[in-house]
């Protein structure tokens, strides 16, 4: 007999390819589906997509999960095709430029110091906050259902930068990626853990279950890591991603778990934040130090990179904090209609 997958696991076959949404990511499902090459005409296709466009998105994420878990009939031997990777880089450009574009990168320890300067101006009240404070049920379970894209491959593309780091940097990210992958416990592993969490709420918990239903904005976030992990180029924004999501995890995590408790979530879905309260308050400061810290000592060119890092993932998570508030505040659903 057969054994049932883990929460969280797509199983031997792999969740199956998404519905496309525009002409590139028809392209680049098709391919996958029937095992042809590129067209020609799409190529051309990515300088002229909106960079955060559905179509783009969804392309550039189907692109690259086949470095993840793959798709359901889809060989393995399609992560490194020629054509596809010809595509994805195309892609890749577009959403760069836009991103280069709308954040000044620089002075990594400045751009750190801006996501908790408390004598600076009030923030405005962000997702989490409204999560802690006025979600219904149904909205708790939306989120997790969107984040669940990224939740269920946590700490896997920043596993990407260890064999690019040395010294200091690489000994302090071991460290944290080993609390993130469990401690060597599989029941422990942060995406075990959410996948908990969505059991909790009465949610699917297989891998990719909710690509689908999940707008741009949410893609952008998981293709932000992906697009930095994937490139040896981009090891220092790698590193400047990771320090704003241990930087900001803690203070979220805990409004957040008090969401799970408002809504009476349970006992799983509640554990996941306030895991990440603690051992993300604690990860703050090596990967602050030790991390961010080791790699500009070896590689002080980097600095800029680091800060572009910093400021591109802030940038992503508020436009999709502010994408599913303002679905919510005019009284519709965050995510996008099933199929």
């Amino acid at each position: 007999m057969t054994a049932r997958p883990a929460p969280g696991d797509p199983g031997p076959a792999g969740p199956r390819l998404p519905e496309p949404r525009g002409p590139l990511s028809e392209a680049v499902v098709r391919t996958l589906r029937t095992g042809g090459p590129v067209p020609p005409a799409v190529l051309g296709l990515a300088d002229e997509a909106e960079p955060w466009g559905e179509d783009l998105h969804l392309a550039l994420y189907t692109l690259y999960e086949l470095h993840y878990r793959g798709f359901a009939d889809v060989g393995d031997d399609r992560e490194w095709d020629p054509e596809l990777l010809r595509l994805r880089g195309g892609l890749e450009r577009r959403y760069l430029a836009v991103l280069r574009a709308s954040v000044p990168g620089g002075d990594p320890a400045r751009a750190l110091d801006a996501l908790t300067d408390e004598a600076g101006p009030a923030p405005r009240p962000g997702l989490s906050h409204y999560l802690a404070r006025k979600a219904t049920l149904a909205q708790v379970r939306e989120y997790a259902a969107l984040r669940s894209l990224y939740h269920l491959k946590e700490a896997d593309p920043h596993a990407w930068v260890i064999p690019r780091l040395t010294g200091t940097a690489k000994a302090a990210m071991v460290a944290v990626e080993f609390d993130e992958f469990g401690a060597g416990r599989a029941e422990d592993i942060h995406a075990r853990l959410f996948a908990d969490l969505l059991a909790d709420l009465g949610l699917d918990t297989a891998y990719g279950r909710y690509l689908d239903r999940a707008p741009a904005a949410m893609l952008a976030v998981v293709n932000l890591m992906s697009l930095f992990g994937l490139h040896r180029a981009r090891r220092g924004a790698l590193v400047g991603h990771f320090a704003q999501v241990e930087t900001t995890s803690s203070p979220a995590s805990r409004q957040l778990a008090a969401a799970m408790r408002r809504v009476c979530a349970g006992p799983a879905a509640v554990r996941f934040y306030t895991e990440h309260v603690e051992a993300d308050a604690v990860h703050e400061q090596v990967v602050r130090h030790q991390v961010v810290g080791g790699l500009l000592r070896e590689e002080p060119w980097l600095a800029g990179e680091i800060g572009f890092g910093v400021e591109a993932t802030a940038l992503v998570e508020d436009r999709f904090g502010e994408a599913v508030l303002g679905r919510w505040t005019e009284g519709e659903s965050a995510l996008r209609p099933a199929a």
